[in-house]
Parts: C-alpha cells; sequence; structure tokens
C-alpha cells in the first residue's frame, strides 16, 4: 500500500497562478502554504492584492489537490490592514458625494467581502501564522481563518474606527462567533490593541509561540497532521462545523445526516484504521478538481439574442410582442 504522498491519481501540485506580486504560492506534500509577499509595504491591502488573491484563491479551491493552506506572511507585520492610498485612488474610492454613489459602495464592498469569503469556503482548511501587527483588513483575513497560531509580539486591533470608519469586511461579523461579545465591542469601539497573549485567552488564537519562525513550525505540522487524514472526510468536517456555527443544534444534526450520508466510505474507515495500526500514512484519494462550467456554444448564441432583443426593445416600446422569434 502506498503512502499518502504517493498515491497514483494524487496531483503533485496545486497549479499557481503566474505573475504575482504580492503573494508567494507553494505546495509540498499536499500543504499549500500561501505567503504575503509585501514586506516593505507592511502587507498592506492594495487593490492589486485584492485581484491576486481572488485568483489564487480560485486556483487552489478548484485544483482540490492541497488538502491544507497555511496563510503566512513576510517581514515585521503580517498584515497593515488597508492601503490608505487606496481611499485615494479615483478608481477605487467611494464616491460618497451623490446616493447613486453611495449606493454603489454596497456592490463594492460586497466584491472585497466575496474574496474574504472564499477563504472560509475553500474546500480544505486554513491554518494562518501570524507575526507583528494584524490590524484592520489583515484582521478580517485571520478571522477566516480555521485556525489561528501568532507569535508572541503580535497583536490585533479593529484599525478601522482609528481612521474614522466602521469595520466592514468581516471583523464584526466573524469575530463574535469566537470571542466573547463584549471584548469585541471593545475593539471595535475604542480601536486598543488586543495582544497574543489576551488574543488566546479569548479564543481567538489557538496557541503562541515564542518566534515567528516557531509560529509558522507549528502551522506547517498541524497542516501535515491534517493531510494525512481523508481529504473528503475533512471537508465534510469543515462544512458540518460552519453551518453549525450558524444554525440551531436540531437543523445541524439534520444537516449531519445529508452530509454523511453522502460521504460515508467503508473503505476509508478501514484503511484509516489498518494505517494507524500499521503506524504507517493512509492512502486516501484527493478531492475531486472542480470543472469550470462552459454552457454549449448553440446556447450563448441564443441568450446573447435574448439580450440584444432586450435592448431592442427597451429603446422601441412600439415592437409588436408577437413578432418576437428566438
Amino acid at each position: 500500500m502506498t503512502d499518502a504522498t504517493s498515491h497514483p491519481s494524487h496531483h503533485s501540485s496545486s497549479p499557481s497562478p503566474k505573475g504575482l506580486t504580492c503573494f508567494k504560492l507553494e505546495q509540498n506534500e499536499h500543504i499549500a502554504h500561501l505567503v504575503l509577499n509585501r514586506a516593505d509595504a507592511f502587507n498592506t491591502l492594495s487593490p492589486q492584492f485584492w485581484q491576486e488573491l481572488d485568483t489564487v484563491l480560485d486556483a487552489v479551491h478548484r485544483s482540490g489537490s492541497a488538502r491544507a493552506l497555511v496563510i503566512s506572511s513576510t517581514g515585521k507585520h503580517f498584515c497593515a490592514g488597508m492601503a490608505l492610498e487606496t481611499f485615494a485612488d479615483p478608481n477605487f474610492a467611494p464616491n460618497d458625494r451623490t446616493p447613486e454613489g453611495r449606493a454603489a459602495i454596497i456592490d463594492t464592498l460586497a466584491q472585497l467581502q466575496a474574496t474574504f469569503n472564499k477563504i472560509e469556503a475553500l474546500r480544505m482548511p486554513v491554518i494562518c501564522a501570524i507575526q507583528g501587527a494584524c490590524v484592520g483588513g489583515g484582521l478580517d483575513l485571520v478571522a477566516t481563518a480555521c485556525i489561528r497560531y501568532a507569535s508572541r509580539e503580535a497583536f490585533f486591533c479593529v484599525q478601522e474606527i482609528n481612521i474614522g470608519m466602521t469595520a466592514d469586511l468581516g471583523s464584526l461579523q466573524r469575530l463574535p462567533k469566537l470571542m466573547p461579545l463584549g471584548i469585541v465591542k471593545e475593539l471595535a469601539y475604542t480601536g486598543r490593541r488586543l495582544s497574543a497573549q489576551e488574543a488566546a485567552s479569548h479564543g481567538l488564537l489557538n496557541a503562541v509561540y515564542d518566534t515567528p519562525e516557531a509560529t509558522l513550525t507549528a502551522a506547517l505540522a498541524c497542516a501535515r497532521e491534517i493531510a494525512a487524514k481523508p481529504p473528503v472526510a475533512i471537508w465534510g468536517s469543515k462544512q458540518v462545523i460552519n453551518y453549525a456555527r450558524d444554525h440551531s443544534v436540531h437543523d445541524s444534526l439534520q444537516q449531519m445526516g445529508w452530509v454523511q450520508s453522502g460521504i460515508w466510505s467503508n473503505r476509508h474507515v478501514m484503511e484509516a484504521v489498518s494505517a494507524m495500526q500499521a503506524k504507517r500514512n493512509g492512502d486516501f484519494a484527493p478531492l475531486e478538481p472542480l470543472k469550470a462550467f462552459a454552457p454549449a456554444a448553440p446556447q450563448c448564441r441564443r441568450a446573447q439574442k435574448l439580450i440584444n432583443y432586450s435592448k431592442l426593445i427597451a429603446a422601441s416600446p412600439f415592437i409588436e410582442r408577437t413578432s418576437w422569434h428566438f
């Protein structure tokens, strides 16, 4: 029997998008490692950051070859939040001069929120290794992870309130699920720093380590443990835990039955027990790669024809409806 890293159907690596400037993406032994790579800019969230992160997450999610994703950073700080120059960029800065401009903020925010939501929705667990400052958008990012480790000098801050705005990318929605509500409100209202030690005491962090290097080592070790388990069982566990967080026990137990009935495998159970007894790695298939949905060409042409007719009708209200032929 082969081990978990040599299964003949396993992919050797996840497709890594080319031309990344804000990140470095590697994969080794079924563990994807995404590194924030702009230490000179304190790994702030620029428009390029959002574009690249969206692309990277799509690639990792669709491939299915990674069994865990570790997110770490470079330099002194994990992430100093949104790049302030972004707010001065006319291609990005919100237009607050008209009601139409303010209404458009909803959709702009939804795009940014959707990118962070992808971290939470990935088919594999996400582990963050945090050092230094993790503030503003950085805190929004790590709040989407399954597991968070930090070095002892790390600190967290809802920085948005300190620059005159309400945090809007997920911290205020996710932190109450991770920490006592009173602590979340205090952080959101005051913008004070939360030390790594205090964050661990309130449940935000799984553990605190002496150095950033030790923190990353722990994150990778955890990822290796996860990668040794059946990927589809890990997928199922993540599905039901996230569902249970937002639903009643009754509804969550019902969902548990649906998930288990869909992924149950006698072979996985027997192989896991056999591997444990033999003190070897189990042999488990990877998650199935996701295929892109591409409508057939005739359907595309018909859809375009419908769109063209709709435009024509909108411009010419006197067109006889009986003349529509698709």
